[in-house]
C-alpha cells in the first residue's frame, strides 16, 4: 500500500498544527499537506516543515477563496494523485472575537463572514478534494474485510457542541451556532453522496471539546476544571476517533470522547 496522504486545512496554529504533529509522529510513512492563509507567518508550522522536509508540505490556502482551494487541489493531484484524509479545522467565532449574546449584537455581515469560514469553506473544500479522496488507499480509519464496506478516504469537519440543535439549552452565539449547525448538515449530505457505490468516503463532524486557543479564550473562566484541553490533548482524542472510523460511522457527529453528539 502506498504511503497515506493527509491534508489539514487551517494548520497554522492551535488544533490544526497539532493534527499535523500527531500524524507525523504516529503515522511514520504518512505525507502531510498543511494549508493556511499566510505560510510565511506560520512560524511553528514552518519549523515543523524543517524537521520533516520530505513528509510535510505547507501550502497557501485561504478557505474563503475558491480559487485558492482549486489551486491546492490541483497541486495535490499533480504531486500525489490521491488523498486519504482531509481535516477542516479553521474556524471563526465571530469577526468581533466574541459571540453574540443577544439579538442586539447580531449584524448581517458578521453572520455572513462567520458562515463563509465555518460552513462554505469546508463545503467547497469537499467539492474539489472529494475526487482525490475517492482515489485514496484508505490509509486512515479501520478497514473491514468485506470490500463492499471499505472506504477510500475520510473527511473530518471540526464542529462544536454549541452547533447541536438538540443540545442547545442556553441560546446566544447566533453566528457560530448557526454556522456549525449548517456544517453538520453539509457533512450529513456529503456522507450520503460520497457513500454511494464504490469507492466510499467517510464524512464525520468531530467536537474537540473546549480547547485552549484564542477562539475560546474569552470564555475560559466558565469552563469546568479539567475540561479545558490543550490543543495537543484534543488532537490526540480526535485522532483516536479517526483511527476507529469506518463506513458504519459516517454521517454522524462525535464528541471528543467518542460519544455521539445529537444533531
Amino acid at each position: 500500500m502506498a504511503a497515506p496522504v493527509a491534508l489539514v486545512q487551517g494548520a497554522s496554529r492551535g488544533l490544526g498544527t497539532q493534527f499535523c504533529k500527531y500524524i507525523l509522529q504516529n503515522k511514520p510513512l504518512a505525507n502531510v499537506i498543511a494549508t493556511c492563509r499566510n505560510p510565511d507567518g506560520a512560524v511553528e508550522l514552518q519549523g515543523l516543515a524543517g524537521q520533516h522536509p520530505d513528509r510535510l508540505t505547507v501550502l497557501q490556502l485561504n478557505v474563503n477563496s475558491e480559487a485558492d482551494i482549486r489551486e491546492a487541489a490541483d497541486w495535490v493531484k499533480r504531486s500525489f494523485g490521491r488523498l486519504d484524509l482531509m481535516v477542516n479545522s479553521s474556524a471563526l467565532l465571530h469577526p468581533s472575537g466574541r459571540g453574540e449574546t443577544s439579538l442586539r449584537d447580531v449584524y448581517a455581515q458578521g453572520v455572513i463572514t462567520t458562515f463563509t469560514t465555518n460552513t462554505v469553506g469546508p463545503l467547497v473544500m469537499a467539492k474539489y478534494f472529494a475526487p482525490l479522496l475517492q482515489k485514496g488507499g484508505g490509509g486512515f480509519g479501520r478497514q473491514p474485510k468485506e470490500n463492499a464496506k471499505r472506504h477510500s478516504g475520510i473527511i473530518v469537519n471540526i464542529t462544536a457542541k454549541v452547533g447541536s440543535i438538540g443540545d442547545n439549552g442556553l441560546g446566544g452565539w447566533y453566528s457560530y451556532r448557526m454556522s456549525k449547525a449548517a456544517l453538520n448538515m453539509a457533512t450529513k449530505n456529503l456522507s450520503i453522496e460520497l457513500g454511494r457505490g464504490q469507492p466510499k468516503v467517510v464524512c464525520v463532524c468531530l467536537h474537540p471539546g473546549t480547547v485552549d486557543t484564542n477562539l475560546s479564550k474569552p470564555y475560559h473562566r466558565n469552563v469546568p476544571e479539567g475540561k479545558l484541553f490543550s490543543a495537543e490533548r484534543s488532537a490526540e482524542y480526535l485522532m483516536a476517533i479517526v483511527d476507529g472510523l469506518d463506513v458504519e460511522k459516517t454521517g454522524k457527529a462525535y464528541n471528543w470522547d467518542g460519544t455521539q453528539l445529537p444533531w
